[in-house]
């Protein structure tokens, strides 16, 4: 990947591990978190980045001309108005039109309400961020993780990821949008999912599966996704995401050892005791498991 899409999905907040590994050890890491940094002076609490590339790059560019003027006083004078025009317009800029962001860690599920009343339940380690004032006209929100939405009577907006977006009105729905991994399930109304790929709308109890590039669309029995009663289940899903979710909800690194990680799972786990929930999960594929340390647990298979 080249360092201007590096640099789109460092600013939108879109890079796996491995893009920002590779992204902070590029020439201009520095300087762009600089100007991140700067801007922050001017900034609501709540600012996270400039608000989009085109706006970063041109910061960017007048930052890095402005590094080979010579110092003399008019120059000198110059740079300094340059810089109050660049900051004043920042200011201006970040005030007007800033987004909200809500954040959830490890272990940790929240609640609140979009400007238009709807629902939003966020699960662990997920990322959502809007703009309220610009929300009656441009209704839309962008996820990185899961959330389960309850739209209010007569309200739309669209769900925007990384794998594809999710336009919604008046219903109850769960995306979920990890690496390689994502998922739409419908519990009420109509949802439509579109991306470059296809173009797919879900009635009430369908859901949408898309996992390393395969789209898969099954049945969905539960009237509400059971992660919000601290319980997580699985259909047909392979291992692999569901060790990955028992790392998330108890805040664990879960190491393998001798264990095919793609075969199915179908069952589920509970939130609230981890000896329980590795029960759960071992005693379907005939696996033990060892702790390690406060958070390192390796599995292995029991032959």
């Amino acid at each position: 990947m080249n360092q201007e899409e590096l640099l789109k999905k460092w600013l939108s907040n879109d890079l796996t591990d491995a893009e920002l590994k590779e992204f902070e050890q590029s020439e201009d890491y520095v300087l762009h978190t600089e100007i991140v940094e700067g801007a922050q002076q001017f900034k609501a609490s709540n600012f996270s980045k400039p608000r989009s590339y085109d706006e970063f790059k041109t910061i960017r560019n007048g930052q890095k001309k402005s590094k080979v003027v010579r110092l003399n006083t008019r120059k000198i004078l110059w740079r300094v108005a340059a810089i109050l025009i660049i900051s004043l317009g920042m200011f201006f800029t970040f005030f007007s039109d800033r987004s909200t962001t809500v954040k959830t860690l490890a272990s940790q599920k929240q609640t609140f309400k979009l400007p238009d009343a709807s629902t939003v339940i966020l699960n662990n380690l997920s990322t959502i961020s809007y703009n309220k004032k610009s929300w009656d006209e441009k209704r839309e929100l962008r996820l990185k993780g899961e959330a389960f939405f309850k739209v209010a009577k007569g309200s739309k907006f669209d769900v925007i990821t990384s794998a594809g977006v999710v336009s919604v009105h008046g219903t109850q729905f769960t995306v979920n949008q990890r690496d390689g991994f994502f998922e739409v399930k419908c519990f009420e109304g109509v949802v439509q999912v579109e991306s470059d790929a296809f173009n797919q709308v879900l009635t009430i109890g369908k859901s949408l599966r898309i996992r390393n590039g395969e789209l898969s669309l099954d049945e969905v029995s539960q009237s509400e996704p059971s992660w919000i009663t601290n319980k997580s289940t699985f259909k047909s899903i392979p291992l692999i995401e569901v060790l990955n979710e028992l790392e998330r909800q108890f805040a664990v690194k879960i190491t393998v050892k001798n264990i095919d990680t793609d075969q199915l799972f179908t069952g589920g786990f509970t939130h609230l005791n981890l000896e329980q929930a590795l029960q759960s999960v071992t005693s379907s594929f005939n696996l033990k498991y060892t702790k390690e340390g406060p958070t390192k647990i390796l599995l292995y298979t029991s032959e």
